[in-house]
């Protein structure tokens, strides 16, 4: 059975042609024709702004143009994640998808149900003659998930409708209402390369399995940080074996927690026993420590080749120290909004090349002067470590609304559909509203979505009953949009 006849078959056909075009961030190309072109070949008044923002506008179903104009939006990227038995090519292979139960999921990769299944629906409202609606615009942005590129460079003015309906939250029953600001650091040490000496044994070490997760919706859950990890492993190697580190590289994406990391060593030879003792005791220690939220950590040591240089060790030992200090995982908790992750940082990249050593972290808050604080926090501690430390991509968060007349439309509107009342909340994730909200002031804006579970990571996937009630759900709503 394919994904193309589940139920709704409107959407899960739109999604299952979006799994079929290759559209990692920053390689968008693709979907971008493609969304165009099913525009144009529909006779939707189509768009394409200078940034790669793909617009689709309809006008109202017969008898709603009395409506308050309505933008449905998501983002065409999607994160490429996969486990290191996969083959798969992101530039150039399409997603596998599969049926599991009640859920649909990937082999070996990242879905894109974050954020494929919300364009699917977007793209659904404009193809479904049965959707009663006012006038409807869609915006699929460009490049979310690396930098919110499309929200930044959109244009106001472009977009008439005064209605946001963002389709990238990510558990059904919940209406979002404001999310966290975020700030990317990237701190810099130089180093040299020195000559191995003689008498030295290669030795390859990867920590892999963790369960890793989006940075923002699963932060709170503390999980292992694969580069705090190896750090962990090589700090007494380094001090006490007199081990030289060749390479470290862990993490692949600023948004999702590192799962998979792995250092190159050189060993004295005459310590190679000791020295995978250290290693693996080390790492039993931490197995132990994340046995609940990460089960499946595993541990793979190989002997390979002497490497013929090795990084400064005076240097790589201030940056694992530094590794090991940096703040990662939740920092403050909501107390306004119970359960909700008010201050985090995600230690995501390492890297180990052409003379710098690299570590990349995302912050977020829904307090900017929290993560104002947070900043700083990390400048002193790198700087004191010797790095040069530099901040980019800033943006403040959504501060909710609650008492708006489309947020009474989406609460009155969820309990005919279901029966109980739906939750109302904010996320710790980073959306697009917070960017474009600051463009259009005058926008009333809301995210939904279906359950999606494990977004950024090779386990993503999307409940299938949750597709069919968010889709009934967000009919209703059209239908019952405010008057002007």
């Amino acid at each position: 059975m394919s994904i193309k006849d589940l139920a709704p078959t409107i959407v899960w056909k739109n999604f299952h042609a979006l799994t079929q075009i290759p559209r990692p961030s920053k390689h968008e190309g693709k979907v971008q024709e493609y969304l165009y072109n099913w525009g144009i070949e529909r006779g939707i008044e189509t768009l394409r702004d200078e940034t790669g923002n793909i617009i689709l506008r309809v006008p109202a179903t017969p008898g709603y143009e009395n409506r308050r104009g309505v933008i449905l939006q998501g983002h065409m990227d999607m994160v490429p994640q996969k486990t290191s038995d996969s083959g798969h090519n992101f530039l150039t292979d399409p997603i596998v998808t599969m049926i599991d139960g009640d859920w649909v999921t990937a082999d070996r990769t990242t879905l894109g149900a974050d954020n494929g299944i919300g364009v699917a629906m977007a793209l659904s409202v404009l193809e479904d003659p049965e959707v009663k609606h006012g006038p409807v615009e869609v915006l699929v942005t460009y490049d979310e998930e690396t930098g919110m590129t499309g929200a930044n460079k959109l244009r106001p003015g472009v977009l008439k409708g005064d209605i946001l309906m963002n389709l990238d939250s990510e558990e059904e029953g919940e209406l979002c209402v404001g999310c966290a600001g975020g700030l990317d650091a990237v701190a810099d040490f130089k180093y040299l390369k020195y000559k191995a000496p003689a008498g030295m044994t290669g030795l390859r070490f990867k920590v892999s399995g963790l369960q890793g997760g989006h940075s923002g919706m699963d932060i709170s859950l503390y999980r292992a940080n694969a580069n705090k990890v190896v750090a962990r492993i090589l700090l007494p190697l380094i001090e006490k074996e007199g081990v030289k580190v060749v390479d470290f590289t862990g993490g692949s994406l600023r948004n999702a927690i590192p799962f998979e990391a792995v250092s190159e060593i050189l060993v004295p030879s005459g310590k190679v026993k000791e020295v995978r003792e250290i290693i693996s005791s080390t790492f039993e220690l931490v197995k132990k420590e994340f046995i609940d939220s990460d089960p499946s950590a595993v541990l793979f040591v190989e002997e390979v080749p002497a490497a013929p240089k090795f990084i400064q060790g005076s240097v790589m030992l201030r940056a694992v120290k530094a590794i090991l200090a940096c703040p990662h995982g939740v920092i403050r908790m909501s107390r306004t909004m119970e359960g909700l992750t008010e201050t985090s940082t995600n230690m995501a990249i390492v890297r180990t090349e052409r003379g710098h050593i690299t570590i990349h972290s995302l912050m977020r808050s829904a307090v900017d002067s929290s993560k104002a604080y947070l900043a700083e926090r990390m400048r002193c501690l790198f700087e004191l470590a010797g790095a040069k430390i530099t901040f980019k991509g800033g943006y403040s968060g959504w501060t909710p609304k609650l008492d708006t007349p489309m947020n009474k439309v989406m609460e009155e509107e969820f309990l005919k559909v279901y029966g109980y009342p739906m939750k109302i909340m904010a996320t710790h994730g980073g959306l697009e509203c917070a960017i474009m909200g600051a463009k259009y002031p005058n926008w009333e804006m809301v995210s939904i979505g279906p359950t999606i579970k494990y977004p950024h990571s090779p386990d993503e996937r999307v409940n299938i009953p949750s597709v069919a009630r968010t889709w009934d759900y967000l009919k209703h709503v059209l239908e019952n949009v405010p008057v002007k």
